[in-house]
């Protein structure tokens, strides 16, 4: 009795000690990605997405089109709790993908399990620890996998328990089955194709598929059927998958589509060389070599139906899975990336589990024959799967960081135009604008029509002072997209440096003619109108500004300078204040209201303690050397009183100016007035 009980002891201890381990060993794995940053399209799902942060977000995710790719509402939704729960610190998004991963493959082992296949554990294993699954994992926009991911393996397990003979009151896990799919579809809709495992899974266990399975596998079919439309829908009107570079023949993308599986095959078998762009494939019907793929397609087909007698259905269930999985993605519908590679490790996350599968059943059933060789099978698995494991290590370090994902993805891929762009973008915002300058011309010399890359360059230039140029290439993106607000905003901004206002305005008003609620556009015409002295065109702009990004601080601020040249002072200084709460280090916010604080005429408004503690940090945040801050400080000191130090950082800002400017002649007017032992007050606005 004392070794029956031991016994069944082991058999509890050991898959408690596997799942430990796998867990252990994939969160190890992705080490180099758990404090990594935001990266491509990071922005778009998270950290300017507005539906995460606006009251009514929540119902625009699940009940309109507001959504900035596609219709992925329970992603957006994981997102939104996220952003309630740890703001924009990455580390807390990529801790939610690693752990729906680790989750994603104790499912895919108690699957095969269920299911009864032999190596389940190793499936598992490599699954987890493959480097193909990184892109999905270690790349927070891509939520939507993991997630899809992991309902989607839910519902086969729920669909198993169904269709157990010896399940209890087997209706219950139909619902559950349905509910679970609704809710992998509304993660990601390529969970369309799962009525097509629920139907394996009745074929591998010889389960007969008649009239009342197919009736059950209904209500599935028309949910994926009906989300599956959406998606196409949705690429074609919103992501705009239409024009030359999506007009495939369907021959041609048939031929991708071969050649897409394959490829996919080869990345499982030698994961080397992965990259995060791929050179996109030119094919052609014309040519004959475009054929080896699908030919070796068919022969394959052939192949595993000659040997169907001896392997039993195992192999063709893989097969089948493994492209049905990936059909969505294979070419057959275009996908707005296809317009710079065909394939992305992250298209064959849920698909890899057939081949992977495949081999473990391989593996297991090699060591239960060959006996005495199982040692050295199982050790042979054992060291693969540390290799894998490194592999993984070494791959999710590239997502570490948006500049050097970019920079592999290069030394990859050199004519990918689309990492030239990005770099740019990272190099710009850095500030190495040459640098940046450099890649967006790379950009365009390997796609001319690229209109990113033309308001991108334009911008660049600009930041430079060629202004020239710059309205050139901004005027080419405009006219290659005139419907594309931020190259009708990148317009207005040359043109407001080269002093044709009007001409700005009119690009501002067109980019939001196209997108009301466009933040910048609404910014850049606050502050072009508060120029012109149109006082009530800056307020309303400012105020559009900052009921869109309520939390941006120099929103805040523009709107207070509207304020205050409008005269309404009481508003310009909860705008300034509320500026100050949101950047506690805004100079300009803590610059402004110190100088309305010491400088306003009305003495219930004036404040000596606050005017000189913001003066005194904006001079310390500023360096010390802004004349205009200097300014500021010199004014505060005179309301305080302290004339001679009024006095000495008033020349001091003077020795900063250019002698003949306005600013040079009011500070000379001010240091007299300190110097006559006076304050200086500001005209009253009318």
């Amino acid at each position: 009795m004392q070794s029956v009980a031991k016994g069944r002891s082991n058999l509890r201890v050991l898959p408690a000690l596997f799942v430990l381990t796998l867990a252990a060993a994939t969160i190890m794995a992705y080490r180099p990605a758990w404090n990594g940053g935001f990266l491509w399209d990071d922005d778009a799902y998270i950290t300017n997405n507005e539906l995460l942060t606006a009251p009514n977000g929540l119902r625009r995710i699940w009940l309109s089109f507001d959504s900035p790719s596609q219709y992925f509402p329970l992603t957006y939704t994981s997102f939104r709790i996220e952003r309630a729960l740890w703001g924009l610190n990455p580390s807390g998004y990529h801790w939610t993908n690693i752990f729906l991963h680790v989750a994603n493959a104790l499912l895919v082992w108690r699957l095969l399990a269920r299911l009864k296949l032999p190596g389940a554990w190793l499936a598992a294993a490599i699954f987890a620890l493959h480097p193909v699954q990184v892109e999905s994992v270690a790349w927070i926009t891509e939520r939507k996998n993991v997630l899809m991911g992991f309902f989607f393996l839910l519902t086969l397990l729920a669909w198993i328990a169904f269709t157990d003979e010896s399940t209890r009151r087997p209706w219950r896990f139909y619902a559950l089955a349905v509910i679970l799919y609704a809710l992998a579809l509304s993660a990601k809709t390529t969970a369309c194709t799962l009525p097509a495992a629920l139907l394996l899974i009745l074929w591998l266990q010889k389960k007969p598929i008649g009239k009342r399975r197919l009736i059950q596998i209904l209500p599935f079919l028309i949910l994926g059927f009906s989300m599956g439309l959406v998606a196409v829908w949705w690429e074609r009107y919103h992501q705009g998958t239409h024009g030359p570079l999506f007009a495939l023949s369907p021959l041609e993308r048939t031929l991708v589509a071969s050649h897409a599986v394959w490829f996919y095959l080869g990345k499982l078998l030698w994961p080397s060389n992965l990259i995060f762009i791929y050179p996109k494939w030119t094919i052609a019907a014309t040519r004959a070599l475009d054929y080896t793929w699908l030919l070796a397609g068919v022969a394959l087909c052939f192949v595993i139906y000659l040997a169907r007698r001896y392997l039993g259905r195992g192999v063709e269930v893989a097969a089948v899975f493994f492209v049905a999985t990936l059909s969505p993605v294979l070419g057959f519908i275009m996908l707005y990336t296809f317009r710079y590679t065909f394939v992305a490790d992250h298209y064959q996350y849920l698909a890899c589990i057939a081949p992977i599968a495949l081999f473990s059943a391989g593996t297991a059933n090699l060591a239960g024959v060959f006996t005495r060789a199982r040692p050295f099978i199982l050790s042979a698995a054992a060291c693969a799967a540390a290799v894998l494991w490194a592999l993984t290590w070494r791959q999710s370090a590239m997502y570490g960081d948006i500049e050097a994902l970019w920079r592999t993805t290069l030394a990859k891929n050199p004519n990918c135009w689309m990492a030239h762009n990005n770099l740019g973008i990272v190099l710009f915002q850095k500030g190495e604008i040459d640098e940046a300058v450099s890649h967006y011309r790379a950009t365009l010399n390997l796609q001319p029509d690229f209109w990113d890359a033309d308001y991108n360059l334009g911008t660049a230039l600009l930041k430079k002072g060629e202004i020239d140029e710059a309205i050139a290439y901004c005027t080419r993106a405009v006219t290659i997209a005139p419907n594309d607000p931020d190259a009708q905003v990148a317009l207005g901004n040359s043109l407001a440096q080269k002093e044709q206002v009007d001409d700005a305005i009119a690009h501002y008003k067109k980019a939001l003619a196209i997108r009301p609620d466009y933040f910048i556009a609404h910014y850049a015409l606050g502050h072009i109108f508060l120029e012109k002295g149109e006082i009530d065109a800056a307020v309303f702009h400012s105020r559009a500004a900052v009921s869109i990004q309520p939390q941006n601080a120099d929103a805040h601020t523009n709107l207070a300078v509207a304020f205050d040249e409008k005269g309404q002072i009481a508003e310009a200084i909860k705008q300034y204040e509320q500026a100050l709460e949101i950047s506690p280090q805004s100079v300009a916010a803590e610059n402004n209201l110190a100088w309305l604080l010491a400088t306003n005429p009305d003495a219930s408004i004036r404040h000596r303690d606050r005017a000189l503690e913001l003066a005194t940090r904006a001079n310390q945040l500023s360096g010390g050397g802004n004349a205009t801050v200097l300014r500021t400080l010199a004014a505060a000191y005179a309301n305080a009183g302290q004339f001679s130090r009024a006095v000495e950082v008033g020349q001091l800002a003077l020795s900063l100016t250019d002698w003949e400017s306005p600013l040079a002649k009011a500070l000379q007017q001010e240091i007299a007035g300190y110097q006559a032992g006076l304050p200086y007050r500001e005209d009253v606005k009318q």
